[in-house]
Order: structure tokens, then C-alpha cells, then sequence
């Protein structure tokens, strides 16, 4: 993205968030994951996203089976008391749930047997281990779609192992698995490779749906500065996220 930042330097009005309408990705239920700890968090974290611009939240919880142990009737209910915390706040913003499922064998496990939590048109967001890939990625995908999902793969640009091998990010999406990136990568939050690799998703026209996966408050000083970066603008210029439509 350099040459957008010779052409430009530091002349780049902020993007407007706005045009998203939606965030896709948030841990803002209190108390269930390694997001909000408290329903005043949540109120906070929500009053957040609204000040830069978005009009509705899909917050996506963590389900790991070893770890997260989070069911739809645990979300929901949680979604529930955060709904009538904005609403007592007059928070001018819709909120509603889906999940970020780990792929793990327990997952692969639900898919066609449990309803499982979707954005949108079956959305279904998921995201892998930092450390190594699933070895049932390809299973777990091809089920998904079988069932009618549409399977989001939650910020690819955050998975090391495929940093020197960007054909896999490529192969993924001709797949038919869409692409999620995180708006703290574009500002350099989880390092100048996820940056990197995040920019070229964006290069290469790989970015489907740009999520927020706003954990704290102090994520919005990173969306602050994500907002200055060319590679934003270049994004919400694409014409292809899918936020706006959900």
C-alpha cells in the first residue's frame, strides 16, 4: 500500500465508518468470553462503535469447546440485557448475535445436527488456532456449505502460518469462503505483518466483510488511527464489502 501513501502522505481525510452500517464482529456480552466483563462495559464499548458511525452490531461471542463453552440460549439471553441496557442509555444503534465458532472437532460435530448462530444470508463466522491450521479446515468448510452456510473465515490476515504463502488466502476465497478482516490489523495493531497482509487481502480484492472484533475500550483509539490508513479508504472504496447489505 505504499503507493498510496506517497500519493496521499498524510493528506487523507478520516474514512467515514458509517457507510459499513455494520459491524460483523464484537465481543460485547458480557461476562461469556474475553470480551466485556459488565453490562456498564458493554453500554460503554457499544456507545464507542456508535460515535464512529455504525447504526447496527452483530457481536459474535467465542464458542470453543475447551474454553468458551457458549450455547445459543447463553447468548441470547445475554444479547437480551444488553439490548435493554442501550435501550435504557438511548443508544440510537440495533444489536443482534451471531457466534465465532473455533474449528475445532467439536464444531465440525454441530454442523448439521444443532442450529447453529448466522449473520445475514447464513453467514456463519469462524476463525482457526494461531498457532497451526485445523486439520479439518477443508471438511469443515465443504460441510458447512453443504448445509447452506456460508462460511466467513474470521481475520485471515492474523494466522502466521500462511504469511509466506499467500496463494492459500487466494485458494480459500475461490473456495467460496469469504474473508474477514479486522480493522485494528489496517492500523498496525497486531503487528507490521498482519498490517501487511491485511493491506494486500485488500490489494488483491480478498476482502469481503471488515469487522471491528472490539474486545475494550481502548480498541477505539486503534480504530481511530485505523481510520487515517489509505488501505481504509481503498476498502470501504472497493465497492465489495457486504457490510452495508446486512
Amino acid at each position: 500500500m505504499s503507493w498510496l501513501s506517497k500519493l496521499f502522505g498524510n493528506s487523507l481525510q478520516e474514512a467515514d465508518l458509517s457507510v459499513l452500517n455494520t459491524d460483523v464482529h464484537s465481543h460485547l456480552i458480557p461476562g461469556i468470553d474475553d470480551g466485556s466483563v459488565s453490562l456498564e462495559d458493554s453500554v460503554n464499548l457499544i456507545r464507542g462503535l456508535h460515535d464512529l458511525g455504525y447504526s447496527k452490531l452483530i457481536t459474535t461471542p467465542h464458542i470453543m469447546s475447551d474454553f468458551y463453552r457458549n450455547t445459543p440460549e447463553i447468548i441470547l439471553k445475554g444479547l437480551d440485557n444488553v439490548r435493554e441496557a442501550i435501550s435504557a442509555e438511548g443508544i440510537p444503534i440495533e444489536i443482534f448475535a451471531a457466534a465465532e465458532y473455533y474449528c475445532d472437532h467439536d464444531f465440525e460435530l454441530k454442523i448439521g445436527k444443532e442450529d447453529l448462530l448466522t449473520f445475514g444470508d447464513r453467514y456463519l463466522l469462524f476463525e482457526l488456532s494461531y498457532l497451526n491450521p485445523s486439520d479439518n479446515f477443508d471438511t469443515v468448510t465443504f460441510k458447512m456449505q453443504l448445509e447452506g452456510y456460508k462460511p466467513v473465515l474470521a481475520h485471515p490476515e492474523r494466522y502466521p502460518y500462511w504469511y509466506q504463502s499467500f496463494e492459500k488466502y487466494e485458494e480459500i476465497r475461490d473456495k467460496g469462503v469469504l474473508l474477514q478482516i479486522n480493522l485494528a490489523s489496517i492500523s498496525g495493531h497486531y503487528g507490521t505483518v498482519a498490517k501487511r497482509i491485511a493491506e494486500r487481502l485488500i490489494d488483491n480484492n480478498l476482502v469481503d466483510l471488515l469487522g471491528s472484533d472490539m474486545h475494550k475500550l481502548s480498541h477505539i483509539d486503534v480504530y481511530k488511527k485505523a481510520i487515517k490508513e489509505p488501505a481504509l479508504h481503498k476498502l470501504l472504496n472497493s465497492g465489495r464489502l457486504l457490510n452495508s447489505s446486512l
